[in-house]
């Protein structure tokens, strides 16, 4: 499996957590601050993949959304899980989504800013958003971009806690890619670096998730970077899993939601 190729994994990213209805409701509040009926705002979201947020923001607060995604498999995937949604799908990526210019009032990207090359992304974004005059003389639309992410709250002492203990003991030189190490990263200077984008916003909550041993196995599968490594290895950290979660019916997950947007220059 090549790191960053997700062909292989998108069958089992169904087993992924969902995002906080709470904190994507403060996020809408915060970005809508020309308080558009939300059918009217238009949304991109970049990296879909297939589907979870995306499902969230057309169902649940009924958004018009753009979903881009670069990969196949994970589009189609995508497209079958939104299929009864009003979502329109284009393959495209960070660097180069091929939406019109000036199109969105909002870029969103779930757990996948981290793979672009930001110097790229963020002008193709700005490129992107709609920032013309508003009619009837009130000023410019304002628009935004956000970078999200639902990494795992992992408590020293807890099973979640031994089982990462334990990849790192059969792959020691395991260098993780994933969202879950993307907090240490300062992404309110990456985001305002190349000058497109200014006043970054952070939130954060707490999300609990409540998985069966089969879908928690399931969102491993989903994990690109640890089995890119780990090569034949791989199947030693399942069998690990699975014996650290035998004796459970079930598993309740704990996430920090973490959301910085930056508004258009």
């Amino acid at each position: 499996m090549k790191q960053g190729d997700f062909t292989d994994v998108a069958k089992h990213y169904h087993n992924r957590p969902a995002y906080s209805p709470m904190l994507l409701e403060k996020l809408i509040r915060c970005v809508n601050d020309n308080r558009k009926p939300l059918d009217e705002l238009k949304v991109v979201e970049v990296g879909a993949g297939t589907g979870k947020l995306t499902k969230m923001l057309s169902d649940d607060f009924g958004l018009n959304v753009i979903a881009v995604e670069p990969n196949d498999a994970m589009r189609a995937e995508g497209e079958k899980y939104t299929r009864d949604s009003k979502v329109v799908w284009k393959k495209g990526s960070g660097e180069e989504t091929n939406v019109e210019s000036s199109y969105a009032d909002w870029v969103i990207m779930a757990s996948s800013f981290h793979w672009t090359d930001s110097n790229k992304s963020l002008p193709e974004f700005a490129r992107i958003l709609n920032t013309k005059p508003l009619s009837g003389g009130g000023g410019h639309n304002s628009a935004y971009f956000t970078a999200i992410w639902n990494s795992r709250h992992i408590v020293e002492g807890s099973i979640f806690y031994e089982i990462e203990e334990e990849i790192k003991n059969i792959v020691p030189e395991l260098n993780r890619v994933s969202s879950g190490v993307q907090n240490t990263k300062k992404w309110e200077e990456i985001l305002i670096s190349t000058g497109h984008f200014r006043d970054c916003v952070f939130m954060e909550c707490d999300y609990v998730e409540v998985m069966s041993k089969e879908r928690y196995l399931g969102a491993w599968h989903s994990v690109n970077d640890i089995q890119a490594q780990a090569g034949n290895r791989w199947l030693e950290i399942l069998r690990m899993i699975e014996s650290k979660i035998g004796h459970l019916d079930n598993i309740e997950v704990l996430y920090k939601i973490r959301a910085w947007s930056v508004q258009k220059v």
